[in-house]
């Protein structure tokens, strides 16, 4: 009797079954090239920059769903003028079938241009349900918020998961991008510990430049630049060169236990362009045996 030998699946690419990416409005002319690398369905977030008009992000909502992948659209809420604008921009989802699942966020002004002061704000309306949204995206911060305090941060999380099992809606919970595993899973045992059972998806950077991986550092306030270098082998003496995150995955692949940790998968942060992270993802994947 022959026997027939199962090719062995790595636990990073165990994390990389079921990966999303993000990409902005003006990523749009470079997707096709991009996706041919990206297994059809994959989820990819369409940003809400304030840079960007409906056009632009419907455009790109619909380029995603017409290449086979799952588009979710941002909302930003901090950025929407009024309930008319949400409404307008819900509402050409809709008519483009490209409104099942969205990513609601606070958004970067300080101070709100219109009645939504964050994204608990937004589901609260009833806006996403009456446009028919199914699925909700919520952001985590595994090393906190620069300008919201953790207990804030932590309440918020707490009553939206709430709202959407009062809603009967999907969900899932997008880390801000990090350099070290540990305080990642660390934040996903509490989260399980406060009754959130929502799937998380843990932000990644995409391969960039070193200088660029730094800069985002520290905007988000995710690590100095002595920390990240040891955690995730960046070389402070070449700025220049490019880093990829094989080190992170495979740490938090290690330390990923499905029982304390519960579901968890992986989104890219595009920094180095979709084209290179794409490309990147799709070699990751081939060396640990999921191609």
């Amino acid at each position: 009797m022959t026997t027939v030998s199962t090719p062995q699946v790595s636990g990073a690419a165990v994390l990389l079954r079921d990966f999303s990416l993000e990409m902005t409005g003006k990523d749009t002319p470079k997707l096709a090239d991009a996706a041919a690398a990206v297994p059809p369905g994959t989820r990819v977030n369409v940003t809400y920059l304030g840079n960007e008009d409906l056009t632009l992000r419907r455009t790109a909502a619909q380029s995603v769903s017409r290449l086979g992948l799952t588009p979710v659209p941002h909302v930003s809420a901090r950025r929407l003028d009024s309930p008319a604008q949400l409404r307008e921009f819900l509402s050409a989802l809709q008519s483009d079938g490209t409104q099942e699942n969205v990513f609601v966020v606070g958004g970067d002004p300080a101070d709100p241009h219109g009645p939504y002061t964050d994204s608990l704000d937004v589901i609260r309306s009833g806006l996403l349900q009456q446009h028919g949204v199914r699925q909700i995206g919520m952001s985590g911060y595994p090393e906190g918020h620069p300008q919201i305090p953790q207990a804030a941060l932590w309440a918020a999380l707490e009553h939206k998961a709430a709202l959407l099992a009062d809603e009967g809606l999907a969900g899932d919970i997008i880390t801000q991008f990090g350099f070290d595993a540990e305080p990642v899973l660390t934040w996903i045992e509490e989260l399980r510990g406060r009754g959130i059972n929502l799937p998380v998806r843990v932000g990644v950077p995409g391969p960039a430049g070193v200088r660029r991986l730094l800069s985002y550092a520290a905007r988000f306030g995710v690590g100095t630049s002595t920390s990240i270098a040891r955690k995730y082998g960046l070389s402070l003496t070449n700025l220049m060169s490019t880093a990829g995150p094989d080190r992170f995955i495979h740490t938090l692949a290690e330390r990923y236990d499905p029982a304390t940790h519960g579901e968890v998968k992986l989104h890219f942060y595009t920094f180095g362009g979709l084209g290179a992270t794409s490309a990147w993802i799709d070699g990751f994947r081939t060396k640990e045996g999921l191609k």
